[in-house]
């Protein structure tokens, strides 16, 4: 029955798919949004960091190979690792060399 479960998509949070809706919060000029996703029964470190750069707004996808037990541990982590991620790089974050172009997360 699980196969044809996940044939048919019957489940109500699958791999990949976001849990809720993403908690955000300001950090030096930047938004940083929480979207950890639900995995093999835990929830991955995944996010979101955004700003606006000479008009225009620009995003930054992550996800880190962390995982946690709950959801509110994966949102706080998220938010925290969006953090230091501005701290280490700010808006070089958003240099051409790190947009992949496919919509997919670049390796940050």
């Amino acid at each position: 029955m699980s196969f044809l479960k996940k044939l048919f998509g019957q489940r109500s949070s699958g791999p990949g798919e976001v849990v809720q809706p993403s908690q955000s919060i300001e950090h030096k000029g930047f938004t940083v949004r929480a979207a950890p996703f639900k995995t093999e029964g835990r929830y991955q470190t995944a996010g979101t960091i955004e700003k606006e750069v000479a008009g225009v707004r620009k995003e930054h996808r992550f996800i880190r190979a962390d995982s946690h037990p709950s959801l509110e541990q994966a949102v706080e982590f998220s938010l925290t690792k969006g953090c230091q991620i501005i701290d280490q790089v700010g808006e070089r974050v958003f240099a051409d060399d790190n947009d992949t172009g496919s919509g997919k997360p670049s390796p940050t």
